[in-house]
């Protein structure tokens, strides 16, 4: 074969196969609102692959794109307080992944407010995404469809949880700062709180008052494992936006690279 023909042939190949690769994928609008450095992290479910390197910083303000295949399953969290040039361990306050940058994989350190997701490459089965205090909370956290849809929206909190822990389920700084509130589960490890054994149906395990809390502060979110109603959204879409503590800035978050 002529080789500028095999070169022209290959190089259309080549495109055919990355369009492929490009149509196939999504895009998660990670974005940073809070007053102070977030780094975000991701956790891939058993066989999918780790994106974003599994975690990065945002400073106030930044935003960064990540790209998922398009049957992605995984979840997404903040890490707050971090310092990787630190020996000590671990490295971040809330959320620290074995105290590496790029998580790689491991699931962060709870409490941490989670966002869980499973992606649907075919239109006629939509994805499904939530957010979750059942590890307990750290930051608040939005998640929307882009362009923005009302019915593929979960919103932040409409209080701070930092601020109403109670002193049982308090996670504080060496300033004495609360940085995070676990979950009832995750505080006291009982079967009436983590629903499970004699108390793993939903008729069974009830909300507390500290499911209660959460769900007053974060209505939009789980606050428990048998939370009702669902908080679970189903919604098909290409491009994703996280955002971290969506109710502090108006601003467009300026991105820090296309990657």
């Amino acid at each position: 074969m002529d080789r500028p023909i095999f070169a022209n042939l290959l190089l259309i190949w080549h495109l055919i196969f990355l369009g492929g690769l490009v149509n196939g994928q999504v895009t998660f609008h990670v974005s940073n609102k809070c007053p102070f450095p977030v780094w975000p992290a991701t956790a891939p479910n058993a066989g999918h692959p780790v994106i974003a390197d599994g975690g990065f910083a945002l400073l106030p303000g930044q935003g960064k794109q990540v790209k998922a295949p398009s049957t992605w399953n995984g979840r997404f969290w903040g890490r707050t307080g971090c310092n990787f040039n630190s020996s000590s361990k671990p490295a971040c306050k809330t959320g620290d992944c074995q105290g590496l940058l790029s998580c790689n994989g491991t699931i962060g350190m709870p409490p941490a407010t989670l966002v869980e997701i499973t992606l649907q490459e075919d239109k006629s089965k939509p994805s499904f995404y939530d957010v979750s205090l059942v590890d307990g909370y750290n930051l608040p956290i939005s998640v929307t469809t882009k362009p923005t849809d009302r019915d593929c929206s979960i919103g932040g909190c409409a209080k701070s949880i930092n601020s109403l822990c109670p002193q049982e389920l308090q996670v504080s700084d060496e300033a004495g700062a609360v940085v995070a509130c676990k979950s009832a589960c995750l505080a006291f490890n009982l079967d009436v709180f983590c629903c499970r054994n004699s108390y793993g149906k939903p008729e069974a395990c009830k909300p507390t008052m500290y499911s209660k809390m959460f769900k007053d502060a974060c209505p939009s979110y789980f606050s428990y494992a048998y939370d009702t109603p669902t908080s679970l959204v189903n919604c098909y879409s290409k491009e994703y936006v996280i955002t971290f503590c969506p109710s502090k800035w108006s601003n467009t978050p300026v991105y820090v690279d296309d990657n």
